[in-house]
């Protein structure tokens, strides 16, 4: 396994540079006179003869990618205040100048076939993004949790409040909370977590409902995100993308993990949501989330079948009737034991909560 170098003095006291993973950093005054052999430099700088001395070595150098608005070598999850860097509240049409909607246009001006270059480096940014995730939930006390929901679910609706009451509930039993980190279910959840079920942030979020696709609507119902304290390791992680960028990524969530290709993004989510994944009523993409989600647990292709909640029993058995059709499918198989249909966010807790005790 590659051990990645993550400063410079890490890298000039190394005694041996063989197999390390060196990310952004300027190298150009030293000399890197240690074994090298398969190191891999990803947007370094070096000095011509640190560089001749690694390609001597067989080491692989991958250079900086001029005149793109990210990075392509990034070691770190996104914050919402690095995505809306330069948003002025008061001027609500300047999220048009952040880095998020520059990153999306930019994106989105590449086509769904980019060229090899602009291909190649959203690849390798979305798997950065995947090994600083993979990196942080490694250190989470509990297997993370997913939640999956409508988007389109606007604030000061019931069902905004209820997804709210959700991640409350599951803020009080500990969990590490993940979504898709967009509006509607994915931010009320994550507001949840962090402040519980506050009338007046409900209130003050409901003046901006929800927005249109103009960088204006956009700006304003972010500005009427309050400002939430962070402290300590994240709890709330959203997974959003620039495929679907004129949604931008909620302010609730305390990092996010946004990709470029939304197979990789949703594929990923459902795979590190370890403890589970509560369905709450959505639309097209979160049936197929269900059934992606379901996939996986029959074949256990990426480990032990867990939880799969669907909260909101009429919904998910008369409306969307997604939850009898994963119940067949699963009769007699170990995921079985782990579905529940249910009205009830402190019953979805406890089944969420057994597993994880079971599985230490």
């Amino acid at each position: 396994m590659r051990e990645e170098i993550v400063t410079v003095e890490q890298a000039r006291s190394a005694p041996d540079l063989r197999g390390a993973v060196l990310v952004n950093l300027d190298l150009s005054g030293e000399e890197l006179r240690v074994p090298l052999d398969g190191a891999l430099f990803l947007g370094c700088s070096l000095s011509p003869s640190a560089r001749r001395r690694a390609e001597a070595a067989g080491a692989l150098l991958f250079p900086t990618i001029p005149d793109l608005p990210h990075d392509v070598y990034r070691s770190h999850l996104y914050t919402a205040p690095e995505l809306f860097a330069g948003f002025d509240p008061a001027v609500p049409e300047s999220y048009a100048d952040t880095p998020d909607h520059r990153i999306y246009l930019h994106s989105r001006g590449q086509g769904h076939h980019p060229d090899p270059l602009h291909a190649l480096a959203e690849r390798l940014h979305d798997h950065a993004i995947t090994e600083a995730l993979d990196d942080l939930l490694a250190r989470v006390p509990s297997p993370p949790v997913a939640v999956m929901g409508g988007h389109a679910l606007g604030r000061g609706t019931d069902g905004y409040r209820r997804a709210v009451e959700l991640g409350a509930t599951l803020g009080e039993a500990g969990f590490t909370v993940l979504t898709g980190g967009g509006p509607g279910a994915m931010e009320a959840v994550p507001l949840g977590v962090r402040v519980g079920v506050d009338d007046a942030v409900l209130a003050d979020l409901a003046k901006a409902p929800t927005f249109g696709h103009d960088a204006r609507s956009i700006g304003e119902w972010i500005a009427a995100f309050p400002e939430l304290p962070v402290a300590g390791l994240p709890r709330t992680i959203g997974v959003p993308t620039w495929f679907y960028g004129h949604e931008p990524p909620n302010p609730a969530c305390e990092v996010h993990a946004k990709y470029f290709a939304n197979s990789v993004r949703e594929e990923g989510l459902l795979t590190v949501a370890t403890g589970g994944v509560v369905y709450t009523p959505g639309s097209a993409g979160t049936v197929q989330e269900v059934f992606q989600d379901y996939t996986q647990n029959h074949y256990g292709s990426v480990g032990p079948a867990a939880p799969m909640v669907f909260l909101g029993a009429r919904f998910w058995t008369e409306e969307v009737p997604a939850a009898p059709l994963v119940r067949n499918l699963a009769r007699g198989r170990e995921a079985e034991r782990w579905i529940l249909v249910t009205d009830d966010p402190a019953e979805a807790v406890e089944l969420l909560r057994k597993y994880a005790a079971e599985i230490g």
